[in-house]
């Protein structure tokens, strides 16, 4: 099993972790938000339609993924 695919944009802070090689257009059939007072930031988790978890997205990156998975600056 291969580690997953992580994409950061620095301007916005905000990380991207794809837990499949490729999702295609429409390949995202529902995005849950995780409540943002329980883990105090806001995280979304993108779902196929069949209700796998295919990516998740993490607001406020730095803060709250190991900084090893994000580049330096």
């Amino acid at each position: 099993m291969s580690v997953p695919r992580v994409t950061y944009d620095p301007v916005a802070d905000a990380a991207y972790i794809y837990l499949r090689h490729e999702i295609p257009p429409g390949g995202v059939a529902t995005t849950v938000p995780v409540d943002p007072i329980a883990i105090g930031g806001m995280v979304n988790v993108d779902l196929d339609a069949e209700g796998v978890i295919v990516g998740i997205e993490v607001l406020d990156a730095r803060a709250k993924l190991d900084p090893n998975l994000l580049p330096d600056d």
